[in-house]
Order: C-alpha cells, then sequence, then structure tokens
C-alpha cells in the first residue's frame, strides 16, 4: 500500500489522504456538489457523513477520506466507509450481498468542475481502494452511482463491474442508480487482498 501521508503529485495536484486541516474544503466540495450538480442539496439522512467528516473519515481506522489539493484548496474527494448499502432504498439482495463490516463502500468521488480531466477522481479511488485492501476484514469495494450526471456512467465503467442497474428495476427512487463493484487491490506485502 502506497503511503500518501505526504500524498502522490499529478502535476500541480496532491492526492494524499485528508487532514484535519482539509475538513473545511472538502466539505465545501461535496456540499458545492450537492446543490450545484445534483439539484438536490442537502438531504440530512444520506448526507451526515458530511456533517461530521472528522469523527466519520479521519478518526475511524477502517475509514478515508481521500482529497486532491492544489496548494492550500480542497479541490476533490473520495471517501470510502464501512457500510454496506441500505435497504430501502436499494434492493435488499444489494445488502445481502454486501453487508457492513465486510464492504468497503466508495462515495463522495466529486471533482470541482474546472479540476477536472486531470485524472483526479482515478487517483484518489485508487488510493481509497489500496486502503481498503490493507484494512482487515474487507472482502469488496462496492459503489452506486447515479448515471443520469454526465460523466459518471463513463468512468465507473471503465474501473469497475455493474452487478446492478436498478434504472431496469425500478428501485431507489426512480434515479439512475447503478451499482459497481471493484476488486481489492492486491496488497504488495502479501501478494493477496486484505484479509
Amino acid at each position: 500500500m502506497r503511503d500518501l501521508t505526504q500524498g502522490q503529485e499529478i502535476g500541480p495536484y496532491v492526492i494524499r489522504h485528508a487532514r484535519r486541516e482539509d475538513v473545511t474544503g472538502a466539505r465545501s466540495v461535496m456540499l458545492d456538489t450537492f446543490y450545484r450538480e445534483f439539484d438536490y442539496g442537502y438531504v440530512p439522512r444520506w448526507h451526515d457523513d458530511v456533517v461530521d467528516i472528522e469523527s466519520t473519515y479521519l478518526n475511524h481506522p477502517r475509514h478515508t477520506l481521500v482529497v486532491a489539493v492544489l496548494g492550500d484548496e480542497v479541490v476533490g474527494t473520495t471517501a470510502l466507509n464501512s457500510r454496506g448499502p441500505a435497504h430501502p432504498p436499494h434492493p435488499r439482495r444489494l445488502t445481502e450481498r454486501y453487508p457492513s463490516g465486510r464492504t468497503a463502500q466508495l462515495l463522495r468521488v466529486y471533482v470541482r468542475p474546472d479540476h477536472r480531466r486531470h485524472g483526479l477522481a482515478r487517483a484518489m479511488v485508487g488510493a481509497a481502494c489500496e486502503f481498503a485492501a490493507g484494512v482487515p476484514g474487507y472482502d469488496t469495494v462496492y459503489l452506486h452511482t447515479n448515471v443520469d450526471v454526465p460523466g459518471a456512467e463513463g468512468f465507473w465503467r471503465s474501473m469497475a463491474e455493474e452487478v446492478c442497474d436498478a434504472r431496469t428495476t425500478g428501485e431507489h427512487g426512480g434515479y439512475g442508480t447503478v451499482h459497481f463493484e471493484i476488486p481489492l487491490p492486491v496488497t504488495a506485502a502479501t501478494g493477496r487482498p486484505a484479509d
């Protein structure tokens, strides 16, 4: 597993695990995405992690928040936690396939519009998946996305495998939700995914 304490440079950007000084900037990226791009704003039952980023991601040993920074500005986020999908709104079969505790769930994969097309999201997702591979007890990486968001479907299909297209089932309130899985990366120490 790469040590992202100092970060990975991508041009003028740095990809690293978030620090306390990144919390306000990360929250801003997330909230701006909810309001400006998703058009539904902050929803407490869906976004409780955004209110308390420190205890949700920075203080939890099995969770992480990866950020892309340009100088001191956070321009992208990717979060990982140990909660599987919830039923409802997601299909029950997915909650059974991806139980909390054994599932590393990716979420909050956002990059500010002016900073896209630099490989930041891919690098942040890679760093989060490497983190998951180094945490005992994770079996897989799971995520769901709204493929109605421009670029989301192509991005996730380029690095993940579809496990359920909820658009065809009518589940999840009619949103363009598609569920994906990413295999855990092989760790350098063991030569296999983490147990």
